[in-house]
């Protein structure tokens, strides 16, 4: 490799300072750091400055990289979101998987591609990023709503369909012939079920016990993390699987271990450092001179992710007995491609599956969809507002999925209503029913409601912003409407909602600090709550009132 800098080290420092930099500016516009990951690439890339080109130090990391991130995927699938979400997350995950990759082969087919390359293109832009729609759902306290639960589960049945695609393309790219390719799928088969086997094997008898004596180390326990992800990753590629399958096999074989959390915890900055590598390399790996003919390819297939892909998941959540708002919100998560949809591309590039058109292809509407649909989950709710009165075709006269038991006669004689069920709510829930006040609750979480409604009051699962539902609400009847939600956004939008609706009882909020009082009394509260600073409050009149 020929190079601007005259050692590795240099280079690479280079690399990191630019990220940093680079990296800086991307979150200050609220974009995902893969976006400016690639843009640092393609920078220093020999497109533009020329200061690096790919090389063995750097693949090797981005290697590294990639088989930490199948095995912290591995490591946190959450089995137990998919079984209590039912076959809302099955029918979910795999139709938008099936409508995405069936149309979007025939778009690819249209625009002139070869039919392996539109199969590439196609199964690409099915897969959805699990790693940003988390983050950006954990920034909007949105990961415990219905639609956040969702979303994590079609985003899971998506993260195991990859792996099984990954198999697949592997044993095609090593068949020549349809004979081969059956000789070559049936040897999978039979060396997969014998990793497998051995794999369940270690976990029956060995894996639990081995990680409690190295548990008395952390540093040893995550250096045995990795080296079980790598060595895995390594036995994958030599049975024929690729190192992202092994890797993957790796996360899963620790998931059931009571140390999978702390492992994981600790690999996430690691895997995205590693990450960073990967996305660099690919970046570098563009000529920008041959992308001007896939910028309308481009654009036609963003569309179709950005738009499409939403639209299949309501329709589906709305057949399903979902609200409109419920299928918006978790059909705007699979707007954009993800890292694993860049990997397919480079695996399919490894292979001489497809090409570096092909493959820059891949990353731009990888670009363009990241870049688009982060903003359109940060402002969903605004977008929900705009786009409610057309969303009528997405949801059933009743929406019964959403409605729960114990809410009939129980909401047609009450003083309270009450958001967030939480400890704080339920204890306040709990002092009003003992002093006579009947309460309805309110909560976004499902299995919270699930769990509260063996109470004697009703809890109802709703959004405190969520317009439509406050008008579902008995507000004629209630005297009082309380809200245990500290997060400000939630506050307000609630006392607007219940302004608009001409609610004429009292209304109190909750906040982490006085100084918000002020502006929540101004938009409509009549009282606001700060649960620490009360209870240090009380906690002081009552040690110290005999001195007083």
């Amino acid at each position: 490799m020929i190079s601007t800098f005259s050692d590795v080290f240099t280079e690479i420092a280079v690399l990191l300072l630019l990220a940093a930099v680079i990296g800086a500016i991307g979150v200050r516009l609220r974009q995902p750091l893969i976006v400016a990951f690639i843009a640092v690439g393609i920078l220093v890339g020999p497109s533009v400055l020329g200061w690096v080109s790919a090389n063995d130090q750097v693949d090797l990391l981005a290697k590294l990289g990639i088989a930490l991130l199948l095995f912290v995927v591995g490591l946190k699938l959450d089995l137990h979101i998919i079984r209590t979400m039912g076959p809302v997350a099955l029918a979910t995950g795999l139709g938008q998987v099936i409508f995405t990759s069936v149309v979007g082969y025939f778009i690819a087919i249209a625009l002139g591609m070869a039919p392996v390359t539109a199969l590439y293109v196609a199964v690409a832009l099915t897969f959805s990023s699990t790693i940003i729609i988390v983050k950006l759902l954990s920034d909007k306290r949105e990961v415990d709503a219905l639609h956040g639960r969702i979303a994590i589960g079609f985003l899971i049945i998506q993260d195991i369909v990859v792996v099984l695609v990954m198999i697949g393309l592997t044993a095609l790219g090593e068949a020549g012939d349809a004979v081969s390719l059956g000789r070559e799928a049936l040897g999978v088969l039979a060396k997969g079920g014998l990793f497998i086997a051995v794999i369940g094997l270690l976990m029956r008898y060995v894996l639990t016990p081995l990680l409690h004596q190295l548990a008395r180390s952390p540093e040893l326990l995550v250096l045995f993390a990795i080296a079980w992800a790598v060595a895995l990753g390594a036995a994958g590629a030599h049975l024929g699987f690729s190192k992202e399958v092994g890797a993957f096999l790796a996360g899963v074989s620790l998931a059931s271990t009571p140390y999978r959390e702390a492992i994981g915890a600790r690999l996430v900055s690691l895997r995205d450092f590693l990450l960073l590598f990967f996305f660099i390399d690919l970046g570098a790996g563009l000529e920008l001179g041959t992308l001007g003919a896939q910028v309308m390819p481009a654009i036609l297939l963003s569309l179709f992710v950005l738009i499409g892909n939403p639209l299949i998941v309501m329709a589906i959540l709305g057949f399903m007995g979902y609200r409109k708002r419920t299928g918006f919100l978790a059909g705007l998560t699979v707007a954009q491609i993800s890292e694993f949809s860049l990997i397919l591309g480079a695996l399919g590039l490894s292979l001489g599956h497809v090409d570096a058109d092909t493959m820059g292809l891949i990353t731009l509407v990888g670009l363009i969809t990241i870049s688009a649909s982060t903003y359109m989950i940060l402002y969903s709710h605004i977008l929900y507002e705009w786009l409610a009165p057309w969303l009528g075709i997405f949801e059933r006269k009743q929406a019964h999925r959403e409605k729960t038991g114990n809410q009939t006669d129980v909401e047609n004689n009450i003083d309270v209503i009450l958001f967030g069920m939480g400890r704080f709510g339920s204890g306040i829930a709990q002092e009003l029913q003992q002093r006579g006040r009947r309460v309805l609750g309110v909560d976004f979480d499902p299995d919270l409601v699930r769990r509260q409604n063996g109470n004697d009051y009703a809890v109802r699962y709703g959004d405190a912003e969520d317009p439509e539902f406050l008008a579902t609400l008995p507000l004629d009847r209630a005297s009082w409407v309380l809200s245990s939600v500290r997060d400000l956004s939630i506050s307000f939008a609630l006392l607007h909602g219940l302004r608009e609706y001409g609610y004429k009882g009292k209304v109190a909020v909750t906040t982490h600090s006085r100084k918000n009082t002020e502006a929540l009394k101004k938009a409509g509260a009549d009282y606001v709550l700060v649960p620490y600073a009360d209870a240090a409050a009380e906690a002081v009149d009552h040690l110290f009132r005999e001195d007083q």
